[in-house]
């Protein structure tokens, strides 16, 4: 959560999504209207932040990615282009996490051991390296369901069942992944005799 900027950082990159598809539906499906909606509810979350004083990186992140999204569909000129960037994200996500375990260097044991004092002697330990590979599948899993779902939903056109999609897969599955990364990694890092033993 903290990596994410907590739930405010969550609300800040899914939030203009779910107002584009509100403002593409309620105009008629002016895509015009749409952009600058999402646009405009990004500006606002980023000058939140600054009126609060709070980090603004998640809110530029955020930001940057609405633009960035805007921009394709209004070059190609197709609502549902919106989605494309954040499908390309998913997918070079579960690569990447299914590589990582084929390397035997699954990506959570790389993003979690720092925090956790381990650095990355979690590799050392069968064990451990076991159990980051297990929890690194979940993640595989989640975005490869998130594509299962979303993208025969962008290739039919389905703009407001694919952003209804991308909000309800969003937070919520996301939860569910480092939920039961939690279950299977909470045994704990590897003790210093553990480790020197391996």
């Amino acid at each position: 959560m903290t990596a994410l900027g907590g739930r405010r950082g969550i609300a800040d990159s899914s939030l203009p999504g779910l107002a584009f598809v509100i403002a593409y539906t309620a105009s008629g499906q002016s895509l015009n209207t749409a952009i600058w909606t999402a646009i405009g509810v990004g500006a606002v979350l980023f000058a939140a932040r600054l009126v609060k004083r709070e980090t603004v990186q998640f809110a530029v992140a955020g930001f940057a990615g609405v633009a960035i999204a805007a921009f394709i569909a209004k070059q190609t000129g197709r609502a549902e282009d919106f989605f494309l960037p954040g499908l390309f994200l998913n997918l070079a996500y579960a690569a990447a996490y299914l590589i990582s375990i084929a390397v035997r260097w699954p990506l959570l044991g790389v993003f979690i051991g720092p925090l956790n004092g381990e650095g990355m002697e979690w590799r050392k330990d069968e064990r451990r390296l076991r159990l980051y590979t297990r929890a690194s599948w979940i993640w595989v899993g989640m975005f490869t369901v998130r594509l299962a779902v979303q993208l025969p939903l962008y290739f039919a056109g389905e703009l407001v069942a694919l952003g209804v999609a991308k909000t309800a897969m969003g937070f919520p599955v996301f939860a569910l992944a480092a939920w039961l990364s939690y279950l299977i990694l909470r045994e704990g890092p590897a003790s210093a005799d553990d480790r020197a033993a391996a």
